[in-house]
């Protein structure tokens, strides 16, 4: 499967409707996912977008790391599941968006897809650009994560 990867602009409608980028469908094809999952970030102002297949995988990951019977493990089984819903893109290759969402992450109209590898997130641009790292700060943070120990 390929990546998403990069950040584009994309603008809301009246509606609360925006299209997924053409390459970020190119890619939903190719897994041949019908649906994606969005889900709000659990750590930042953002929307994550899940192919239904990467989502899958990422709930029997949490489901393994999870004990069913014990009540703080349902708690956050539940919120985390509860914070989540599924979308299909319609015919033009939009989505619906609700408005509790779009104010979750503070988005008005205009919005930015940003590619996450096996995912992506959408932002409001100024709370993105609040949130990135200086090229320096990156740079060191990159090559402590890369750099084998």
């Amino acid at each position: 499967m390929s990546t998403f990867v990069g950040n584009i602009e994309g603008r809301l409608d009246e509606k609360g409707r925006i299209f997924v980028p053409a390459a970020y469908r190119r890619i939903l094809a190719e897994a041949e996912s019908k649906r994606i999952v969005m889900r709000r970030d659990t750590d930042n102002e953002c929307l994550m977008f899940y192919p239904e297949q990467v989502w899958n995988e990422k709930v029997s990951q949490l489901r393994e790391a999870l004990d069913e019977w014990d009540p703080e493990d349902q708690l956050i089984l539940m919120q985390f599941m509860a914070d989540a819903e599924y979308m299909e893109l319609d015919g033009q290759g939009r989505i619906l968006l609700q408005k509790k969402n779009l104010e979750t992450i503070g988005a008005q109209q205009d919005v930015l897809f940003v590619g996450m590898l096996d995912r992506f997130a959408l932002w409001a641009p100024t709370k993105f650009a609040d949130k990135r790292l200086s090229q320096t700060e990156l740079a060191a943070r990159l090559r402590s994560k890369m750099t084998k120990k």
